[in-house]
């Protein structure tokens, strides 16, 4: 089954692979016996649904979450079931993937402020000088 995401970006969920293991912390009795966190594993580098400006911008985002082989892992715990923990999982890829596929910011194009701009500023400066000037102590010549 195909998961869009965005315009012409989809992955197929056989693409995804899932882990069980036991989840980390406190948790009483429950916690030593049942599998519920969720390791989610999704082959970024070789992903056929991924086009390649994407690819490199999940690459850049996933950071430490990246294999070295491209394979991005996200471990969900946080939640008591291994359902909700498995949506947790697959939600945050989702929003990983979408953020990706954005487009990025358009380049910022460098201005110079106007001369009006830094003769207001002069004279702000100014005036602060004055300002202070007159708090100081009279001098005694």
């Amino acid at each position: 089954m195909q998961i869009e995401i965005a315009p012409n970006v989809s992955i197929d969920d056989s693409e995804l692979h899932e882990d069980f293991l036991r989840a980390s912390g406190a948790g009483g009795q429950n916690i030593q016996k049942v599998e519920t966190a969720v390791q989610l594993r999704f082959d970024a580098r070789h992903a056929p649904g991924l086009p390649d400006d994407v690819r490199l911008r999940l690459q850049r985002l996933a950071g430490r979450r990246l294999t070295k082989d491209g394979i991005l892992v996200i471990a969900a715990q946080r939640y008591r079931t291994r359902e909700r923990n498995r949506q947790d999982a697959l939600e945050r890829l989702l929003a990983l993937i979408r953020a990706a596929a954005k487009p990025p910011p358009p380049r910022r194009r460098r201005t110079r402020p106007t001369v009006a701009a830094k003769q207001r500023r002069r004279d702000d400066k100014a005036h602060r000088a004055a300002t202070k000037a007159m708090r100081a102590a009279p001098r005694s010549d």
